[in-house]
């Protein structure tokens, strides 16, 4: 399947059912903790709306109208120096692959960068292979600790890297 068949845009109101669906069925295909991760957020109903505060976008990518991941950037919660978090990375598997990744998360880096941040952290599980392989090709580097506080606890991989 082609990689133009697939389209990132910045999300809309209506895209918010679509892509929390997304978001918990990778929980539910991956047996991953639902308690202290992006499952139970409440921010994860409302994507749309979370993502409106100052200097954060959230993109979506669509396939045949159908919603089948998606990531965006935020300022980093409870952390002072010009940092933001690459949030809610998740997609589907029609999506996985094929380059999809490596696309949203340059396209999020540059976003990043012209919104002025200085770094992009991350918060991942640690049998998440395939995302901290992605995450580290693109130049993100483990961290011994988590920074900020996303609420995530369960999320034990901390990375980061310098725009």
């Amino acid at each position: 399947m082609p990689t133009e068949d697939f389209i990132i845009r910045e999300i809309n109101p209506q895209d918010n059912l679509e892509i929390a669906g997304v978001i918990r069925a990778v929980f539910n295909e991956l047996n991953v903790p639902k308690i202290g991760t992006a499952y139970e957020d409440e921010a994860t109903d409302k994507m749309f709306e979370n993502f409106q505060k100052e200097k954060s976008v959230y993109f979506v990518v669509e396939h045949k109208k159908k919603i089948v991941g998606g990531a965006g950037i935020a300022q980093l919660d409870d952390f002072t120096s010009n940092t933001c978090e690459l949030q809610k990375m998740y997609f589907a598997p029609i999506t996985r692959g094929k380059g999809i990744g490596k696309k949203l998360i340059s396209q999020c880096l540059l976003k990043a960068k012209a919104l002025g941040y200085e770094n992009c952290y991350l918060e991942t599980m640690p049998y998440m292979h395939a995302a901290k392989a992605l995450y580290a090709k693109n130049g993100f580097e483990a961290l011994e600790k988590p920074l900020g506080n996303t609420g995530h606890y369960s999320c034990t991989v901390w990375m980061l890297k310098k725009l």
